[in-house]
């Protein structure tokens, strides 16, 4: 089943409208200094330790967006199609959606266009209970997966997943929406899905419930295919390239602050998010989240090296872009090749690394405790 592209229904349309947003282009407000307006699109109906924490959580309470002269609001939306939608729409200005959705977009001519990298390191993978003996191959044949939605990075995965194992993923497999968190590891254990495909922070927050999976190993082929990409309306590209820069340098300081202190980022999440806690005391959950937390940020940042050597943020190389679309035809998210102009923009970059990173660094290890 291959992603639509469509009008958005109209609960998101409600939902997004209420959300107010505003104004990329409102130049005559940046003219007189008062802050542009930005609303961030997150490509996820559940809000979890990943990139609104250490993205925008963080970039919101230590300044980081006011620093830019800006005012950042957020959306959630059911998977990468829709945040790309609404960003398409204009409903939203930005959103980090899947490489491949991006690129799937930009074939079905919706207006869209990557500006920067977020999560570098592969984070998807297919999980099993301890006791199964399906290892990949043949022994998917007629099996369920369970993905988060048809709509997101989930179900492309899983279909690549099958096809590199030489089977037919729209006749030899079933893929089923369950979620995150307990409803898909419910889905497991009461046997509904034979197997889940999830990213690793999901399955940390699985494995903090007292749980234990067992994880098949992806093929070589997913080594260096991109997954979460920030994005910006291509019609809005040209007139706001210095308003998309100053959103992406916060946003990769406070990255690099979450790395180096993932603990703080989490309370600071508390902060700006406290439905993470669902009900819960902060004391109780640090730990936990934490670990979550810090599972996300290993796909989000070079796999080698300390944040003390983290540097050139948002970077895709051609290489990656390469392997990035042959992932994205062989999971059915386009047909044919796309042309990197069309999808990649990277010349914001200089400038959304032009920050002191020693500053970022000594302010998350100098982070009060309380």
């Amino acid at each position: 089943m291959k992603q639509k592209w469509g009008v958005l229904p109209a609960v998101l349309v409600a939902a997004l409208a209420l959300a107010g947003c505003g104004g990329s282009g409102d130049d005559a407000a940046a003219e007189e200094g008062a802050p542009t307006k930005l609303t961030f699109a997150i490509a996820s109906a559940v809000i979890g330790p990943k990139e609104e924490v250490a993205v925008y959580a963080v970039a919101k309470e230590l300044g980081y967006f006011a620093e830019e002269k800006l005012t950042v609001e957020t959306i959630n939306t059911d998977g990468s199609v829709a945040a790309l939608q609404a960003v398409a729409s204009g409903s939203a200005d930005l959103t980090a959606a899947d490489s491949g959705s991006i690129l799937g977009a930009v074939e079905k001519n919706v207006p869209v266009k990557a500006i920067g990298g977020l999560v570098q390191n592969w984070p998807w993978v297919m999980a099993v209970k301890p006791d199964s003996t399906l290892t990949g191959g043949a022994d998917l044949k007629g099996k369920k997966i369970g993905v988060i939605s048809l709509a997101s990075g989930s179900a492309p995965y899983a279909r690549a997943f099958v096809a590199a194992a030489g089977l037919d993923p729209a006749k030899d497999v079933e893929l089923l929406p369950v979620g995150v968190g307990a409803p898909a590891a419910a889905a497991l254990n009461d046997g509904k899905v034979d197997m889940l495909a999830l990213y690793t922070q999901a399955y940390a927050v699985i494995e903090n419930s007292g749980i234990t999976l067992k994880y098949l190993d992806n093929p070589d082929a997913f080594d260096g295919i991109r997954s979460l990409s920030f994005a910006v309306g291509a019609r809005k590209l040209d007139d706001n390239k210095d308003v998309y820069t100053r959103f992406l340098r916060a946003a990769y300081k406070a990255m690099l602050f979450s790395a180096k202190n993932p603990e703080a980022a989490m309370r600071i999440g508390y902060q700006v998010f406290p439905q993470i806690l669902a009900g819960k005391q902060a004391a109780d959950q640090l730990p936990a989240d934490t670990r979550s937390l810090t599972a996300w940020l290993k796909t989000a940042t070079p796999a080698s090296g300390t944040p003390d050597q983290f540097g050139d943020w948002g970077a895709i190389s051609d290489q990656e872009w390469t392997k990035t679309q042959a992932y994205t035809k062989e999971a059915g998210q386009i047909t044919g090749d796309v042309q990197l102009g069309d999808v990649w923009e990277p010349g914001l970059l200089a400038g959304a690394n032009d920050f002191d990173k020693a500053a970022v660094l000594d302010k998350a290890a100098n982070y009060p405790a309380k």
